[in-house]
């Protein structure tokens, strides 16, 4: 199954990509995700919890980011193994185009869901997994222009670490 979209973001490519580099805000931006570690070049290992219809399952597995054309595309990949609910695998392909002082983030999402959650339907996974991109993308453009643009210019400083840090602030708060 395949899913595209694009959104317009309130950032320069330059800033829209570093944020798809920043590990803190892939983990931020994936629904579920608990925990999120590795590097880009090595790849990441993740810890991902999600209910789909009736069936609550933790997902373990890997997230790579590979084609990358800095600052224009890149491809995300992942694959996660749910125990007895079955396995889930996908990518997008990304690709960015500045248009003034936004971007136009494009992308193409497919996924494969085998096991337990392959057999509640192609309706309700289709659902699923068009939900899941765009909450990521949502979640994503949100970080993005939440972050203050002075944090991208500061030497040593990672854009989404200081929105991450913020938005634990709010919650605690709430």
């Amino acid at each position: 199954m395949d899913f595209k979209d694009e959104r317009i973001i309130a950032a320069t490519p330059d800033m829209v990509w570093a944020h798809l580099l920043d590990p803190a805000v892939l983990k931020e931006c994936v629904p579920g995700c608990q925990s999120l570690t590795g590097s880009v070049e090595d790849g990441f290992e993740a810890v991902v919890v999600q209910r789909v219809g009736p069936v609550k399952a933790t997902f373990t597995g890997t997230v790579l980011l590979s084609n990358i054309d800095a600052p224009k595309s890149l491809t995300i990949s992942g694959k996660g193994e749910g125990g007895v609910a079955g396995f889930a695998r996908g990518g997008a392909d990304v690709t960015l185009q500045g248009e003034g002082a936004s971007t136009r983030l494009s992308y193409v999402v497919n996924a494969q869901i085998g096991g337990k959650l392959a057999q509640l339907g192609s309706r309700i996974i289709d659902s699923f997994v068009s939900k899941m991109a765009d909450q990521f993308f949502e979640s994503f453009q949100a970080q993005v222009e939440g972050a203050p643009a002075a944090d991208a210019k500061t030497p040593g400083a990672t854009p989404g670490f200081w929105q991450s840090l913020i938005n634990m602030f709010k919650k605690i708060l709430r």
